[in-house]
């Protein structure tokens, strides 16, 4: 998906098409559409599928690097979206993840690689890279293939995080440091 509401890709012969649509939800609701028409085409799904739903700005996130997230999660049920499981989008709360430290679920540290602040990306997650035939009592039936919808908010790379004496060093993003030293080392953007 591009800037002014249209979409870019290649067809099977390597031959180039675009797409113009009405509004920038169109677009984003058409990329959210072609994902999951790629995990329904596939034999069997084995890796994270991702689609960028908008780009985002700045450097792309790496292992180690530090985000903020808004997120909403639904079940892949009957070959598309099913009941929404998880969300933090309409509260107060953003989630904090470090993207390696293994606090998520392998389909995460997997599909958020290479994300850019404000950027947004839809991830299709098969069973084993999420949360396996354990599944999460009440919410995640067993063996079941996720959904989610990511925006990072937020980013803290870890090469900016501390200097070679260990002492913080303040974020990219901030144009200078802060007088009040956030207690969560994000900048205070």
């Amino acid at each position: 998906v591009r800037p002014n509401n249209y979409s870019t890709f290649y067809d099977d012969h390597r031959q180039n098409w675009s797409i113009m649509f009405e509004s920038e939800k169109a677009a984003v609701d058409f990329s959210k559409q072609v994902c999951i028409a790629k995990c329904n085409s596939s034999p069997a799904l084995d890796s994270v599928l991702c689609q960028d739903l908008l780009l985002g700005e700045g450097q792309g996130v790496e292992g180690g690097d530090s985000l903020e997230v808004a997120y909403t999660g639904w079940l892949f049920q009957n070959n598309g979206l099913g009941q929404v499981f998880d969300s933090n989008v309409n509260k107060d709360k953003l989630l904090r993840l470090k993207l390696g430290s293994g606090k998520v679920i392998k389909g995460w540290e997997e599909g958020m690689l290479g994300m850019k602040k404000g950027g947004r990306r839809f991830l299709i997650i098969p069973p084993a890279w999420a949360y396996g035939a354990q599944g999460v009592a009440g919410r995640v039936p067993p063996d079941s293939t996720l959904v989610f919808e990511v925006e990072v908010r937020r980013v803290k790379l870890a090469k900016e995080c501390s200097g070679s004496d260990g002492l913080s060093v303040s974020s990219r993003d901030s144009p200078a440091p802060s007088p009040v030293p956030s207690s969560d080392g994000f900048s205070s953007d």
